[in-house]
């Protein structure tokens, strides 16, 4: 934030619990991408949701040689599953 500028109570009450609920954002979002992943035929856009996949998993603090190797691979379905584990 630049000098000088402050947040009021509400906002810092806001920023307070995007930051608690950051996890549970991130496994939302990675459900979304899921469904799109199975959906979708185009290589270009599978790379694309395949990048956001690994931001989103790095977000939810997921085990990081899971992740290293889900990029590896790029299996929807263990995804899913590893989703189904976190919900």
């Amino acid at each position: 934030m630049a000098r000088g500028q402050h947040l009021s109570p509400h906002q810092k009450g806001i920023v307070k619990r995007y930051y608690e609920h950051k996890d549970t954002l991130a496994v939302q979002k990675l459900g979304e991408i899921v469904s799109e992943l199975y959906l979708c035929a185009d290589p270009k856009k599978a790379n694309r949701l395949w990048q956001s996949v690994h931001k989103a998993l790095v977000n939810a603090d997921a085990n990081r040689a899971f992740v290293d190797k889900l990029m590896k691979d790029r299996d929807v379905e263990r995804l899913a599953t590893y989703l189904g584990e976190l919900f």
